[in-house]
Protein backbone atom coordinates (compact mmCIF):
# COMPACT_ATOMS: atom_id res chain seq x y z
CA UNK A 1 0.00 0.00 0.00
CA UNK A 2 1.85 3.40 -0.98
CA UNK A 3 1.45 6.35 1.01
CA UNK A 4 -0.19 9.56 -0.21
CA UNK A 5 2.65 12.11 -0.96
CA UNK A 6 1.58 15.15 0.90
CA UNK A 7 1.51 18.02 -0.95
CA UNK A 8 0.60 21.26 1.07
CA UNK A 9 -0.43 23.86 -0.91
CA UNK A 10 -3.12 21.62 -2.75
CA UNK A 11 -3.81 20.74 0.68
CA UNK A 12 -4.26 24.34 1.94
CA UNK A 13 -6.34 25.30 -1.29
CA UNK A 14 -8.18 21.88 -1.05
CA UNK A 15 -9.45 22.91 2.36
CA UNK A 16 -10.17 26.87 1.46
CA UNK A 17 -12.48 25.82 -1.60
CA UNK A 18 -14.16 23.55 1.38
CA UNK A 19 -14.74 26.88 4.03
CA UNK A 20 -15.81 28.98 1.31
CA UNK A 21 -17.81 25.84 0.40
CA UNK A 22 -19.36 25.85 3.92
CA UNK A 23 -19.96 29.36 4.12
CA UNK A 24 -22.12 30.04 0.95
CA UNK A 25 -24.01 27.33 2.24
CA UNK A 26 -24.59 28.38 5.25
CA UNK A 27 -25.61 31.90 4.35
CA UNK A 28 -27.18 30.38 1.51
CA UNK A 29 -29.69 28.49 3.94
CA UNK A 30 -29.82 31.42 6.63
CA UNK A 31 -30.99 34.63 4.44
CA UNK A 32 -34.45 33.34 3.96
CA UNK A 33 -34.92 32.10 7.54
CA UNK A 34 -33.52 35.67 8.50
CA UNK A 35 -35.33 37.52 6.09
CA UNK A 36 -38.40 36.08 6.67
CA UNK A 37 -37.55 36.59 10.88
CA UNK A 38 -37.73 32.72 11.68
CA UNK A 39 -35.23 33.92 13.80
CA UNK A 40 -33.01 37.02 14.46
CA UNK A 41 -29.23 37.56 13.87
CA UNK A 42 -27.10 36.15 16.80
CA UNK A 43 -29.83 33.98 17.88
CA UNK A 44 -28.66 30.44 19.07
CA UNK A 45 -30.62 29.10 16.06
CA UNK A 46 -28.35 31.29 13.31
CA UNK A 47 -25.51 29.56 15.43
CA UNK A 48 -27.05 26.17 14.86
CA UNK A 49 -27.76 26.79 11.33
CA UNK A 50 -23.79 27.28 10.57
CA UNK A 51 -22.79 24.32 12.72
CA UNK A 52 -25.43 21.96 11.14
CA UNK A 53 -23.40 23.22 7.51
CA UNK A 54 -20.17 22.47 9.21
CA UNK A 55 -20.53 19.58 9.23
CA UNK A 56 -22.17 18.66 6.71
CA UNK A 57 -19.02 20.00 4.72
CA UNK A 58 -16.83 18.36 6.81
CA UNK A 59 -18.25 14.96 6.26
CA UNK A 60 -18.36 15.98 2.04
CA UNK A 61 -14.44 17.24 2.64
CA UNK A 62 -13.69 13.78 3.89
CA UNK A 63 -15.55 11.48 1.34
CA UNK A 64 -14.46 13.67 -1.37
CA UNK A 65 -10.74 13.85 -0.19
CA UNK A 66 -10.30 9.66 -0.36
CA UNK A 67 -11.50 9.99 -4.01
CA UNK A 68 -8.84 13.09 -5.35
CA UNK A 69 -5.74 12.64 -5.72
CA UNK A 70 -3.97 15.57 -4.17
Amino acid sequence: MEEKKSKPLKIFLYISAWVIIWGSLGSFIDYPLYKNHIYQEGSIYQYLTFTITAVITILGANFFYKKIPL
